[in-house]
């Protein structure tokens, strides 16, 4: 299995990206190969004037069209997710989604932004054609500490319970997924199947 990881966050550090290297580590410890990327580390050239054509942004699309899966974090601002996600989401062909199962996760100031993941992350995902949107994770900054002098970051008790119920779900449910057929394979199964009328 192969899981693309997306933090959507504009910084290197951040609470969200916490929760995703937790995720990663997580499937990894279960065989599943997963390949990160993080917006903040594509050209904000390519980001802005919508470079389809540009190196990163190809490989970027060519491991999610390989992938069975994605799990996307992103903070919240005013209400609704990062930004600089949309843009390289929006970089995606259409149906970038199609036959894969996503794990979306959000981390806010407050609780206040908890819907921020239903009401405009998911609708995104959903115009990517996902097969498979997972309830999702959301994280109030309080929930997560920033690991100091060489300490690994923290979860509240709560949050890293949750965690590990999503990413159960989400590892079902790409075991599950079911497997596209290729156009040469099918046809032959249809000429070859027997058939009554």
């Amino acid at each position: 299995m192969l899981v693309v990881s997306l933090g959507g966050s504009p910084s290197t550090r951040s609470r969200s990206g916490v929760l995703l290297d937790r995720s990663r580590q997580w499937l990894q410890d279960r065989g599943v190969e997963v390949v990160t990327f993080q917006v903040c580390e594509f050209a904000a050239e390519d980001l802005l004037h919508a470079r389809f054509d540009s190196p990163q942004v190809r490989h970027f699309n060519a491991l999610v069209a390989q992938a069975d899966g994605l799990v996307v974090a992103t903070p919240v601002y005013k209400a609704s997710f990062a930004g600089a996600l949309k843009t390289l989401l929006d970089l995606l062909p259409e149906r970038a989604l199609e036959h894969k199962v996503v794990l979306p996760i959000a981390t806010g100031g407050s609780i206040a932004h908890m819907l921020a993941v239903d009401y405009a992350l998911k609708p995104v995902l959903s115009a990517l054609k996902a097969q498979e949107t997972l309830q999702g994770i959301f994280a109030d900054d309080s929930q997560v500490a920033y690991g100091e002098h060489g300490q690994p970051a923290r979860l509240s008790e709560a949050l890293e319970e949750r965690l590990q119920d999503s990413l159960e779900l989400f590892h079902s449910a790409l075991a599950r997924r079911p497997k596209p057929v290729a156009p040469g394979v099918l046809n032959e199964r249809l000429l070859s199947a027997r058939w009554s009328i």
